[in-house]
């Protein structure tokens, strides 16, 4: 297994992370296969969208914001991200890539992104070589 930090600037980000995922499927030595990508955290998760359009990512985090608002009146978890929580089990705290030729073999526009909703913080990557 490889880690790595991303550091987050805002409550909700996008943060592309394909580099540093590549970096650990290089690390790893898989050639083909897939990896798993992971997030330990309950208020980030992992998601594969498009990466050429910055408006996908805004449009994509307005839209959760309408979903799931930060302090909506019938909220109780004493933390105040309860938002945050609904958003990460709406996307997900990870995605299985497949790998070939040792390279994430994404789609034409796909990136892969770590997603924060209950930033600014310190988050962890993990990844995972699956089935070799």
């Amino acid at each position: 297994m490889e880690s790595f930090e991303v550091r987050t600037r805002s409550r909700n980000q996008m943060v592309r992370i394909t580099a540093q995922v590549e970096a650990a499927v290089r690390a790893l030595g898989l050639i083909e296969g897939a990896v798993l990508v992971y997030s330990p955290h309950t208020t980030a998760g992992i998601v594969v969208q498009e990466g050429a359009d910055p408006n996908v990512v805004h449009d994509l985090l307005l839209r959760l914001a309408e979903l799931a608002p930060h302090h909506h009146p019938g909220d109780r978890h004493a933390e105040g991200n309860s938002d945050a929580h609904l958003k990460t089990a709406l996307v997900g705290n990870a995605q299985l890539v497949p790998v070939s030729g040792g390279r994430v073999a994404l789609g034409t526009w796909q990136q892969i992104f770590l997603v924060e909703f209950d930033g600014p913080r310190t988050r962890q990557v993990r990844v995972v070589a699956v089935g070799v």
